[in-house]
């Protein structure tokens, strides 16, 4: 059972209140640190939630497995969700415009969402208690159906097969649909987490048109799921997303993340501009400051964004995607620390 006190740190920001502190979010994909507070632990699953106790992270959609430089490398390294090592090969079914046409996608099982989809949030949840509360989620169909085939293919295939590409999508958000009504079913939390990256730095990967007619009915539909069993919804895409966002409120999300600041998301506009309609999870850079800023850097980035953006509740305060594997065991301290230290109501730094 998740600790009282996390649950309602958590739930007073979620619904724009301010409690003991600002609630930490993070995805953390670095061994470094895992070997710094767990080194004994074999069990990586165990080691991560140790890490994710340590730091005070109250809540998380998972973690990374990355490797040490000394590790073997080579594929079937072993399963990285127990020994922390991982080697990524992609092969992707769809190669040309002539796959395209002839691929099939396949709906996803009532079996497999009542077993495995759900067995593997609960299990989560289960071992990230009592401090740290598991956020299930995936996506909407959008980026699953793109990852069919890579961003180039995909990009010539919208003008060249949009039938076949409109086809694959409806399959795969309808996939994504079912397990997000899996999840709300079964009750699995206050929360759902939904991630599909539509952005890059400083501009959309697609045109606002396209987005509209695709991705945000995809995103609809999951949205209306999930908060008719009341639960709320944080979105994740990287990069610069403004030009779609108003869209993305009004097709149901309640919290963004991670807003990017290097690819000009401005938090401080966003708590602004949105005030109580939008939760605001992450911002602190982790491409520069955090893997490659000094610790004093990092304390005052930190400082900055909790006032940017944590009066009044209504913000998760974590990294600007995830805490990648370069980052110094030092840095990640220093973050943690200061999040937690200028992060108490009512602010006063």
């Amino acid at each position: 059972m998740l600790d009282p006190a996390v649950r309602d740190r958590i739930l007073k920001s979620l619904n724009h209140e301010e409690g003991d502190r600002v609630p930490v979010w993070d995805f953390l994909d670095n061994r470094a640190i895992v070997d710094h507070i767990a080194p004994d632990e074999p069990d990586y699953q165990r080691a991560m939630a140790k890490v994710y106790h340590t730091l005070g992270i109250d809540l998380c959609r998972g973690w990374g497995a990355s490797f040490r430089e000394t590790d073997d490398q080579a594929e079937g390294a072993g399963d990285a969700r127990i020994s922390g090592r991982t080697w990524w090969k992609v092969v992707r079914p769809i190669r040309s415009l002539e796959d395209l046409k002839s691929y099939q996608p396949q709906p996803v099982s009532e079996e497999w969402l009542n077993g495995e989809w759900l067995d593997f949030n609960r299990r989560m949840i289960e071992l990230l208690e009592p401090y740290t509360m598991f956020v299930p989620g995936a996506g909407c169909g959008f980026h699953a159906t793109y990852d069919l085939m890579g961003q180039e293919l995909f990009s010539y295939a919208i003008y060249d097969a949009p039938a076949d590409v409109e086809r694959i999508l409806e399959v795969q958000a309808h996939n994504h649909l079912e397990m997000a009504r899996a999840v709300a079913k079964a009750g699995l939390g206050p929360i759902y987490f939904i991630g599909d990256d539509i952005a890059c730095k400083g501009a959309l990967m697609f045109s606002p048109e396209f987005l509209r007619r695709t991705f945000i009915p995809a995103l609809r539909r999951c949205c209306e799921a999930v908060k008719s069993a009341g639960m709320k919804v944080v979105f994740h895409s990287d990069g610069y997303v403004m030009e779609i966002l108003d869209d993305m409120l009004d097709a149901g999300i309640d919290g963004l993340n991670p807003i990017e600041p290097l690819a000009g998301m401005d938090i401080g506009l966003l708590k602004r501009r949105y005030a109580k309609r939008l939760v605001l999870v992450g911002n602190v850079d982790c491409s520069q400051v955090l893997p490659l800023g000094t610790v004093e850097d990092v304390v005052e980035a930190t400082k900055e964004c909790i006032r940017q953006a944590s009066p009044g509740g209504g913000h998760f305060i974590g990294s600007s995607s995830e805490i990648v594997p370069c980052t110094p065991v030092e840095n990640i301290l220093a973050f943690y620390d200061a999040c937690h230290r200028y992060g108490t109501y009512p602010i006063s730094i």
